[in-house]
């Protein structure tokens, strides 16, 4: 039967067939490399044309990207660093390309031969599943359900095998047209005789691994990309000890050149970095004083300062300086706050004044009658003359500042020194209560009513004079 000679020459084809126009890991590796190498060392392409090797994928975060470099040749300890990048530095279509050409490498030569034997045998139970039954439109059914597979394998593959997958597609397309003339189906189904695509996609060749000068020229590429001084300084020293380390295989002139520039560049690092601490800790410094202070305008002109000298610096700390104007500018806001604050103060203290003055007899009073509430808190002793006079002066107390309308910030305060005059007038009643009757329990009560009268007073006074005062920082 002619069908079943197709589905029998598509089986031959997957068993036997030779991998013609595979295409191999080999071509894109160089030929000094193993096949782990491969697979773990990426690159960052940049757009100067420069790259930077990547142990393991890169990792982009926003606009950030992040990798561990090697800065040494030594496959057992490659002195890993983590470089951290703008992206703005990065080719991605070249980065993105090659990257696919380390996992389509590392893919053919370590799982590709596995993962075609597993299609191999998928394919070769479906051809047996068809031998194995006599009705048409099931072994019609399972011939188009292996073709999909077939057509679909390269894709997510890496086009390994592909011209070979190409044929037995073609082969299948023979054998589904037999098997649906013969199933009686006059409609023929396109989408079965196009074949899969050959054309392989563009990729990035392979670069062999860093030689030890490479290796030392890339760690100084990523420590001059570095925004942050520290991660300059720490790629710098990895610079020079691999120098230092190796120095007897690296060419002399190169070698003198490189650690004398490197040395340069990481005194002048260090330099700016004690130019832009002073300048950060001078400001700061003023700018508390000056917030304190509620001078806004001395504040503001430290932020035309920051910028000034970063300019004559260079513009070297990005991150310093954005941090230093962060903290200016909390300052700035403090001094604005405060500058309000005492703007209303220096308009309600005349109301302020006006108030103390009228409370300042009955502080007067309560003041006086310190002597009488401890003892009565005490439990030391209270005759009737100073049960009296706590009596007489609460209520002169109470009458003279409930006639009193405070201004709205002294409301609290007002309260606590009518709760205190209240108080001290239960602590006299209470305890001549407890004279009368011999009653403990109630000469505690007593004591309580006393202690609270002189913790309300105190407060009262407390929170009057602050509001008196020129509003001070609150820090």
């Amino acid at each position: 039967m002619k069908t079943g000679a197709a589905l029998v020459f598509v089986c031959l084809s997957f068993a036997f067939g030779a991998p013609a126009g595979a295409w191999d890991a080999g071509d894109l590796r160089d030929p000094g490399d193993s096949g782990n190498d491969l697979a773990v060392e990426f690159r960052v392409f940049l757009k100067d044309g420069s790259s930077l090797t990547s142990l393991g994928e890169l990792a982009r975060v926003d606009d950030r990207v992040v990798f561990s470099m090697p800065t040494s040749v030594s496959a057992d300890d490659p002195q890993l660093q983590l470089i951290n990048l703008s992206a703005d530095h990065v080719d991605w279509d070249k980065t993105t390309r090659y990257a696919e050409s380390v996992r389509s490498a590392r893919y053919m030569a370590t799982q590709a031969e596995a993962h075609y034997a597993m299609l191999t045998a998928e394919i070769a139970q479906a051809i047996n599943d068809v031998q194995s039954t006599d009705e048409p439109s099931r072994r019609l059914r399972i011939v188009e359900r292996a073709r999909r597979t077939l057509a679909d394998w390269p894709g997510s593959h890496f086009n390994y095998k592909q011209a070979e997958i190409a044929q037995m597609i073609g082969m299948l397309d023979e054998a589904i047209a037999e098997l649906r003339a013969q199933a009686g189906m006059q409609r023929f189904d396109l989408s079965f005789v196009a074949s899969i695509e050959t054309t392989q996609p563009p990729r990035e060749p392979l670069l062999p691994r860093p030689t030890l000068r490479e290796a030392i020229e890339q760690t100084l590429t990523a420590a001059r990309l570095a925004d942050s001084s520290i991660e300059r300084l720490s790629l710098m020293t990895a610079a020079l000890v691999s120098i230092e380390r190796d120095a007897d295989i690296l060419p002399s002139d190169w070698r003198t050149e490189v650690r004398r520039a490197t040395r340069a560049a990481m005194a002048m690092d260090l330099e700016t970095d004690r130019a832009y601490q002073s300048l950060q800790t001078r400001t700061l410094g003023l700018a508390s004083q000056r917030a304190r202070a509620a001078d806004v305008r001395g504040v503001e002109r430290l932020i035309a300062e920051i910028h000034d000298r970063d300019r004559a610096l260079g513009g070297k700390r990005l991150d310093t300086v954005r941090s230093l104007l962060a903290a200016v500018e909390a300052e700035l806001e403090a001094a604005r706050n405060l500058r309000l604050e005492r703007d209303r103060w220096t308009i309600r203290a005349p109301e302020f004044r006006r108030y103390r003055a009228s409370v300042a007899s009955s502080l007067d009073r309560l003041d006086r009658l310190k002597t009488s509430l401890e003892d009565i808190k005490a439990l030391a002793g209270s005759g009737p003359w100073a049960l009296g006079n706590i009596l007489l002066t609460a209520a002169r107390v109470l009458k003279t500042v409930s006639a009193i309308e405070p201004p709205d910030e002294l409301q609290a305060a007002h309260a606590l020194l009518v709760g205190a005059a209240q108080m001290a007038d239960a602590a006299a009643k209470i305890r001549r209560e407890a004279a009368l009757t011999g009653s403990m329990a109630r000469a505690w009560d007593a004591s309580a009513a006393a202690a609270g009268s002189l913790m309300l007073g105190g407060r009262a006074r407390s929170e009057i004079r602050d509001i008196l005062n020129l509003p001070q920082p609150q820090r």
